[in-house]
C-alpha cells in the first residue's frame, strides 16, 4: 500500500523553501567549479590536451568516488549542513588555487614548460574531494523536510539544481572568458583564463556566509515539528546514533540499494561520456571549419543542459509519483531505453552538428531524469533519514567510478579515433536498463526490512 500524502501548511513551505533553495544555488555552484575544467580545457589549447584533460578529470572523479566511503557515514554523523558547508569551502580553495596557478603559468614566457598536468591532477583532486560532500549533504538535509510521496517532486528540484550547475559551468564560464574582465586582460594581450576558477571560488565564498545562517538540519531546528517521511527510518529514533559499520552493512547488503549503484556507474559512464565530449568533438569540428549545428550546440551548451534537466527531472519525478505511486524504476527504465536508443544512433550520426546535437540533448534529458531520481531521491527512500547520506554516498561514489572509467578511456579512444566514441557508450545503457528491470517494483519499507 502505498503511504498517504501528507499537506504541509504555507509557514512550513515557506520556510522549506528558505531552506532547500540557498542549498540548491550552493551545489549550483560546486558544478560550476567541478565542470569548469572542461571550458578552461578548450580555452586553453595545447596546454591541455584531451589525454591530459582526461586523466585530471579522471583522477579527480576517482578520489571523489573514494571519498564516499568516509564522507557518507561522516555525513550522517555531523549532519547535512556542516557538510554542505565544509564542501562549499573547501572547493571554493580548491578553485581559487587552481586559478592563482593558471595565472601564475599564463605570466611565463613558456608556459608549457610548467607541469600543469601533474599540478592541476594534485588541486582538482583537492577539488573533488571537498566536491563529494555535495550530494550527501543535499539529501542528508532534505531527507528530514521530503515525505516520500513529496520526492518525485524533489527529484526535479535535484535535476534543476545540477542542469543550472552545469549551465553556469559552461555557458557562465564561456561568458566569463568573453567579458571584458577576461578577454585581452591577460598577460601579453592573452586572455585572463583564470577567472573561469576564480568566479566559482568567489561565488562559494559567498554562499558558505550565507548558509551558516540559514540552512536547518530538519523542521524543529528552525521552529517548525519534525514529521514521519515514511521512507525506510519510519519507527526509528532520529536521536539515536547509528555506528559506521552497521549504515555500512544496511547499505551494502540492501539489494536494491546494491543494484541502484551498479545502474549509476552506468550513468556515471554515459552523463560524463556525452557532456563533456560533445562540446570538445564540437569545437574540433568547427576548427576544421564545418559549422552547421556546430556552433549553435556548442554556443548554447550550458542552456541546454540545463534545459535537459529541468525537462528530464520534472518529468521523471512526476510519472514517478503520480502514475507508478513512488516506485523509482519504471520512470527510470522508460529514460534508459532512450538513452540507449540515441546513443546507438550516436554512430550514424557523427558528421552531422544537428543530428548528433539533438542526440546527445536527449541523452541528457534521459541522464538528468535518471540520475535525480536515482541518485536524489531512492537514496533518501532505501537508505532513510538515518543513512540517507551514506546510501547517496555509496550510489554517487559508483557514478563517479563511472566517470573515472569513461575520463580515461574516452581521453584515449578520442584522441585516436572519434568513432568509437558512441560505440563506448551503448553497452552501459544496455546494462543500465537490464538492472532497472531487476528492481522495477521495489519501494521503502519501515525500519527493520528491506
Amino acid at each position: 500500500m502505498s503511504p498517504a500524502a501528507i499537506v504541509h501548511n504555507s509557514i512550513f513551505r515557506t520556510r522549506r523553501f528558505w531552506n532547500w533553495f540557498p542549498m540548491g544555488l550552493t551545489y549550483a555552484f560546486l558544478y560550476m567549479g567541478r565542470y569548469n575544467l572542461t571550458v578552461s580545457k578548450n580555452a586553453l589549447g595545447d596546454l591541455m590536451t584531451k589525454s591530459d584533460f582526461g586523466d585530471i578529470f579522471g583522477v579527480g572523479a576517482f578520489v571523489y568516488a573514494l571519498s564516499f566511503l568516509f564522507n557518507g557515514p561522516l555525513v550522517d554523523r555531523i549532519g547535512g549542513k556542516r557538510g554542505i558547508l565544509i564542501g562549499a569551502g573547501g572547493a571554493a580553495l580548491a578553485n581559487l588555487l587552481m586559478g592563482l596557478y593558471l595565472r601564475y603559468i599564463l605570466s611565463l614566457p613558456d608556459p608549457s614548460a610548467e607541469p600543469l598536468r601533474h599540478v592541476f591532477m594534485g588541486l582538482y583532486a583537492m577539488n573533488m574531494y571537498f566536491q563529494s560532500y555535495g550530494a550527501v549533504s543535499i539529501v542528508k538535509v532534505n531527507a528530514n523536510w521530503f515525505h516520500v510521496t513529496e520526492r518525485g517532486a524533489f527529484s526535479g528540484i535535484f535535476g534543476i539544481m545540477i542542469s543550472s550547475g552545469i549551465f553556469f559551468a559552461f555557458d557562465g564560464s564561456r561568458f566569463i572568458l568573453e567579458s571584458g574582465l577576461v578577454a585581452g586582460q591577460g598577460f601579453a594581450g592573452g586572455d585572463a583564463l583564470w577567472w573561469v576558477f576564480l568566479s566559482p571560488a568567489f561565488l562559494l565564498f559567498t554562499f558558505f556566509a550565507i548558509e551558516i545562517f540559514l540552512l536547518k538540519d530538519r523542521p524543529a531546528l528552525a521552529g517548525l515539528q519534525d514529521f514521519d517521511t515514511a521512507d525506510a527510518s519510519s519507527g526509528e529514533d532520529l536521536n539515536r546514533r547509528i555506528p559506521a559499520l552497521e549504515l555500512y552493512k544496511r547499505i551494502l547488503t540492501h539489494p536494491v540499494i546494491i543494484t541502484l549503484a551498479g545502474i549509476e556507474f552506468c550513468t556515471g559512464v554515459l552523463r560524463n561520456g556525452v557532456l563533456h565530449w560533445f562540446p570538445i568533438y564540437a569545437n574540433e569540428q568547427m576548427a576544421a571549419g564545418t559549422t552547421s549545428g556546430w556552433e549553435f550546440f556548442y554556443s548554447h551548451w550550458g542552456f541546454l543542459q540545463m534545459i535537459a534537466g529541468i525537462i528530464g527531472g520534472n518529468v521523471a519525478g512526476f510519472f514517478s509519483d503520480k502514475l507508478f505511486q513512488s516506485r523509482r524504476a519504471p520512470s527510470a527504465g522508460f529514460l534508459y531505453l532512450t538513452l540507449t536508443i540515441c546513443a546507438a544512433l550516436m554512430i550514424v550520426s557523427l558528421n552531422s552538428g544537428w543530428a548528433l546535437g539533438a542526440l546527445t540533448f536527449l541523452i541528457s534529458v534521459a541522464v538528468f531524469g535518471t540520475h535525480g531520481l536515482l541518485s536524489g531521491t531512492a537514496t533518501m527512500d532505501f537508505g532513510g533519514r538515518k543513512g540517507a547520506a551514506t546510501a547517496v554516498g555509496v550510489i554517487d561514489g559508483f557514478v563517479y567510478l563511472g566517470t573515472t572509467l569513461q575520463s580515461v578511456a574516452l581521453g584515449r579512444i578520442t584522441s585516436w579515433n572519434w568513432s568509437y566514441w558512441p560505440v563506448f557508450l551503448v553497452p552501459f545503457g544496455v546494462i543500465g536498463f537490464l538492472l532497472l528491470l531487476r528492481i522495477w517494483n521495489a519501494k521503502p519499507k519501515a525500519a527493520g526490512g528491506h
